[in-house]
């Protein structure tokens, strides 16, 4: 089971530092495709660095966009994974202010606004889930179908009709698969089918 968590919403945090202020943005991304789009939405031409990390499982990523090599993108992936989060990039951009800050500096400021950003934000814990298919007669759908949205965690994503009944396809928790594939089971007296994806 994950103990790993990510964001509900997109959060942000401000701070200014010997001039030099920084805007960092942080959202919740379910792939990579969605994690370059996020940093180019939230990326500020005006501004003079636009440094950004993301990490989704055991993958990732960091730029430090023009600042000192380590001191901007590895600090926010520190941040990230600091808190335990998967599913999340950052971009954290920087308006200089005439004041150079150093390469310790530029490391506290980077992973300093992006750690603020993300103790701020609201989380959500990641679970792990497993998706199957449940076919069942007409005669069983109601049944079937409100016990397994009160089931905690699990969602009926697609239902489609067939001649004879119906089938759903289910995501599950996946401690609690073993037990709904029992309860379908009970419920209907062995007569839905129930799949399990790979």
């Amino acid at each position: 089971m994950s103990n790993l968590s990510t964001l509900v919403a997109i959060a942000t945090a401000r701070q200014e530092i010997k001039k030099s202020r920084f805007l960092a943005v942080a959202g919740p991304v379910p792939d990579e495709a969605a994690a370059k789009a996020f940093i180019e939405a939230n990326s500020d031409q005006t501004a003079n660095h636009n440094c950004w990390a993301w990490r989704i499982g055991q993958a990732y990523r960091f730029s430090d966009d023009g600042e000192p090599g380590g001191t901007a993108g590895k600090p926010i992936l520190q941040a990230i994974d600091g808190q335990s989060l998967d599913r999340v990039a950052v971009v954290v951009t920087r308006w200089f202010g005439g004041v150079l800050l150093g390469s310790g500096g530029l490391v506290r400021a980077y992973g300093g606004t992006a750690a603020m950003c993300l103790r701020e934000a609201e989380k959500v814990l990641l679970v792990d889930t497993v998706a199957a298919t449940v076919k069942c007669a007409f005669g069983d759908l109601a049944l079937v179908q409100a016990r397994l949205e009160a089931l905690p965690g699990a969602q009926v994503r697609v239902q489609s009709f067939t001649g004879t009944g119906a089938e759903l396809i289910v995501s599950v928790p996946e401690d609690l698969a073993d037990g709904m594939a029992r309860m379908v089971a009970d419920l209907t007296s062995g007569r839905a089918v129930i799949k399990f994806s790979e």
